[in-house]
Parts: C-alpha cells; sequence; structure tokens
C-alpha cells in the first residue's frame, strides 16, 4: 500500500501498532455514535479491530491511519477503501476521525488521495459511502470530495444514504486520472 502526503496530513497503512489508537477512538460515544455493530459490543469489536488490522487487502484498497504532517505519531483516524458488503456497489470508501480532529477538514483533505488511488489501482466501476441519514458531517465530506447523493439503500438492517462515484465520473472531472 501506498503512503500519501497533503498540504497537512500524512496517511500511511494503518497498521497492528494503531490497535490502541483505533480502540481508543471507537470507544468515544461520539465518534461511534451513526455506527452500528459491532462496536456497542466490546468482545465483537475487539475481534473485529483485530481482523481488520491483521486483514491483507487486494491492491488500491485498505485502511490509511492519518496523521498530521508536523506532528506523524499522533492518530487523527484513518480512512478506508474496503469490498463493500452491502449488494450493489463494489466498494467503500469511509472515514473516521478522533473527535479532537473534527473541524478541521482532515477528513475531506484525506479522503481524495485515497479514492483517487483506488480508482488508479483496482479495476472498479465505482465508489460508494453509505452514510447514516443524521450523519450531516459525513454526507459533507463525500459531497465536497465528488461523489452523488443516489438515494437509500439498506446498510446492515438500517437505512443509508448512498453516495456514489463512478470511474468514468472520476476520469471526467480529474484530467491527471486519465493516464
Amino acid at each position: 500500500m501506498e503512503c500519501f502526503e497533503t498540504a497537512r496530513l500524512l496517511l500511511r497503512p494503518r497498521r497492528p501498532e494503531d490497535f490502541d489508537a483505533c480502540l481508543a477512538m471507537d470507544s468515544d460515544p461520539e465518534v461511534i455514535r451513526y455506527v452500528g455493530a459491532p462496536w456497542r459490543n466490546a468482545t465483537e469489536h475487539l475481534a473485529f479491530l483485530r481482523q481488520r488490522l491483521a486483514a491483507s487487502y487486494p491492491p488500491g484498497l485498505g485502511y490509511w491511519a492519518v496523521a498530521l504532517r508536523d506532528d506523524p505519531q499522533r492518530f487523527l483516524g484513518w480512512v478506508m477503501l474496503h469490498p463493500c458488503t452491502v449488494a450493489g456497489a463494489e466498494v467503500e470508501i469511509g472515514w473516521r476521525l478522533n473527535r479532537a480532529a473534527w473541524g478541521h477538514g482532515y477528513a475531506t483533505e484525506a479522503a481524495p488521495p485515497i479514492l483517487a488511488q483506488g480508482f488508479r489501482h483496482a479495476a472498479m466501476a465505482e465508489i460508494v459511502a453509505d452514510i447514516h441519514p443524521e450523519n450531516i458531517a459525513s454526507m459533507r465530506v463525500a459531497e465536497k470530495i465528488g461523489l452523488t447523493y443516489k438515494g437509500v439503500v439498506d446498510y446492515q438492517g438500517a437505512p443509508a444514504r448512498r453516495y456514489s462515484l463512478t470511474r468514468e465520473a472520476f476520469r471526467r472531472r480529474d484530467p491527471a486520472a486519465r493516464r
């Protein structure tokens, strides 16, 4: 997996050493307010987190830890491209940040390079973000990075607002992606 830099951020593959920081982030009820199981069951959550940290992903997919360029040891959260578990979509993009990192534009800054490399490296037609209908902040991030609202889908038994970007739409808006 590649590493990326933005104006303010470093994005590197998430690794087992990030376990405690991820667990602390997911232990904040406000951070997981719009996230369902297994985060509300401690045993299931620990197993899920261990599995995701140990997993290997196809080229272009995975989890990237987000840190500040001037403080690379400070874990702000993560951005992911992951095979989608919801019917009708191939790959899902998502982000989760510590509450202290909210409101600084970090998710909006961190997601585009992950989105771009996903279309560059993985042979997928579409990337989606399925977002809880009350999670206004994540909906804004999705829109700012170029995803468009497509409708409501069933996400693990709950309604979610689906945002989507196709490979073709991405190539039309990003001339560098045509290479």
